[in-house]
């Protein structure tokens, strides 16, 4: 079995190259591991399925932190895992349209935060210094809830 698709050939370009170390700088700073931006951004660049042996073998990182990494891009909704006919071991691929499945994920994350602030406001003195606060967390997160619904809405209108 073929370790990813025969048709494409990997991009080794000092472009992509320099793309998939950003990616990884950019995860980075998202709070997410560095190796999952760098296989992110590879999978990306690359079309086809690849095993965790050529995915190890491409980004120079070991086994264990790809398929770590992997798990978490795939519990993010923008690489799937995937199988070959014959063959048992696994595959990961990009997903048809990750973008939406980025949106989402925020989307979801702040909606979370409102409950929480929900929550908190919903038991605490209306007077206090702390819920005037938190009042005002609450809009931000409100306002940032909102906003990026509409640019989901908008780019899967678009897509």
């Amino acid at each position: 079995m073929p370790e990813h698709n025969p048709e494409h050939a990997i991009e080794h370009s000092n472009a992509v190259n320099e793309f998939i170390e950003h990616m990884g700088r950019v995860s980075e700073g998202d709070g997410l591991p560095r190796i999952a931006g760098r296989l992110f951004a590879f999978l990306i660049a690359n079309e086809g399925d690849y095993s965790l042996k050529s995915l190890s073998d491409e980004l120079q990182v070991s086994r264990g932190s790809i398929s770590t990494n992997a798990k978490l891009l795939e519990s993010l909704g923008v690489i799937e895992r995937v199988t070959q006919a014959g063959d048992r071991q696994d595959y990961f691929k990009l997903r048809d349209d990750p973008y939406s499945q980025l949106f989402r994920g925020i989307v979801i994350r702040m909606d979370n935060a409102l409950t929480g602030i929900h929550k908190a406001t919903a038991n605490m003195d209306k007077k206090s210094v702390s819920v005037k606060r938190i009042q005002q967390l609450e809009s931000f997160y409100q306002a940032f809830l909102t906003h990026t619904q509409e640019l989901l809405d908008s780019w899967e209108r678009n897509d």
